[in-house]
């Protein structure tokens, strides 16, 4: 099952056909602060009418860790790896 994107700005879903060629839109890559890069998509109409990325807000994840809640990004590489891998389960499918 192939992930689904969507706009930016719109939120309509971005086509990818099987050759992984975007069917209808963009993919806009930013570099932020940090290092750290991004990628957008946008849908063709929304590109049209502005190619730059706005309202954009890196979000900051808390997850708890003995007790106390502390920002993802300020644990150490091993931790964040581990944080990357965890699965949601919904409680609702159990």
């Amino acid at each position: 099952m192939n992930p689904k994107f969507f706009c930016h700005d719109c939120g309509c879903e971005i086509k990818i056909n099987e050759l992984n060629e975007i069917v209808n839109g963009q993919l806009l890559k930013y570099d932020l602060p940090g290092g750290e890069d991004t990628s957008i998509f946008k849908c063709n109409e929304c590109y049209e009418k502005d190619k730059s990325l706005k309202n954009y807000q890196n979000t900051e994840v808390y997850s708890r860790v003995v007790g106390y809640l502390r920002p993802v990004s300020q644990w150490n590489e091993g931790k964040q790896e581990e944080f990357k891998n965890r699965k949601d389960f919904d409680i609702k499918d159990i």
